[in-house]
């Protein structure tokens, strides 16, 4: 397989096997006006599949969002053909508006305007909490 390398852009690596999919629609990659490549099931030496996802376009990218979708994801800045930063990521400490209360009687529900705060409270198995009704997203 042969997959051009990216000018100016990102590489999102070490995304846990099966969740590019996921990342591709959080990021509204399919909006973009720009060549992007979705690897699924790569080899990978540490956890034996990965998913890769490159991008070939500066965009402003959520990093709260992957390191909540998959905290062990490395973001590879490009710029001229070369890596300029290798960015790595972290369970957030909190998400606005990347997952949705699933809770019918939080305020949420009503008040549509309000924005989906979660906050972390566990770090070891990362669990999210709503703002508002302290229902957990797990």
């Amino acid at each position: 397989m042969n997959i051009d390398s990216i000018k100016n852009g990102f590489v999102i690596d070490h995304i846990k096997a099966g969740k590019a999919m996921e990342i591709y629609e959080l990021l509204k990659l399919n909006e973009l006006d720009c060549q992007i490549a979705v690897i699924t099931n790569a080899k990978s030496k540490k956890t034996g599949k990965k998913d890769i996802i490159k991008i070939d376009k500066v965009i402003d990218i959520d990093f709260d969002a992957l390191g909540f979708i998959d905290p062990n994801i490395t973001v590879n800045v490009v710029k001229d053909d070369k890596i300029i930063e290798k960015r790595k990521l972290f369970l957030p400490e909190k998400i606005v508006n990347i997952a949705r209360c699933k809770n019918p009687r939080c305020i949420t529900s009503v008040e549509t305007d309000l924005e989906q705060i979660f906050v972390l409270t566990d770090k070891v198995n990362n669990v999210y909490r709503c703002k508002y009704c302290e229902m957990s997203l797990k």
